[in-house]
């Protein structure tokens, strides 16, 4: 059953993108829709991420999960590598949650 979900998940997922490309000479976009396409998908990106570090299931995920988060975007923007970033960034959170910051 999973294994059937995952195929027709994937042949969705490239017949969208096969669409994108056999259209792309047939529909004509505005100037300002070409310009806020790019600016509609940071927004999207942003709102899933501040979702996920903010909510857990229905509810406010506590305060150790945004505390990771805010150190790992710290520490990326620093240029830190990457392994760096993300140790730093769960351990964070694990050491608030071990002192019972949730």
């Amino acid at each position: 059953m999973m294994l059937a979900a995952i195929i027709v998940l994937g042949i969705g997922t490239y017949t969208m993108r096969l669409g994108g490309v056999l259209l792309r000479e047939r529909i004509e976009l505005s100037d300002n829709l070409q310009r806020l396409l790019p600016m509609a998908a940071a927004a999207l990106l942003t709102a899933l991420a501040a979702t996920s570090t903010l909510m857990a299931g229905s509810g406010f995920a506590g305060v150790a999960r945004p505390a990771g988060v805010a150190v790992g975007a710290l520490l990326a923007w620093r240029k830190a590598p990457f392994v760096v970033v993300v140790v730093a960034a769960a351990a964070t959170a694990a050491l608030l949650r071990l002192a019972g910051i949730e």
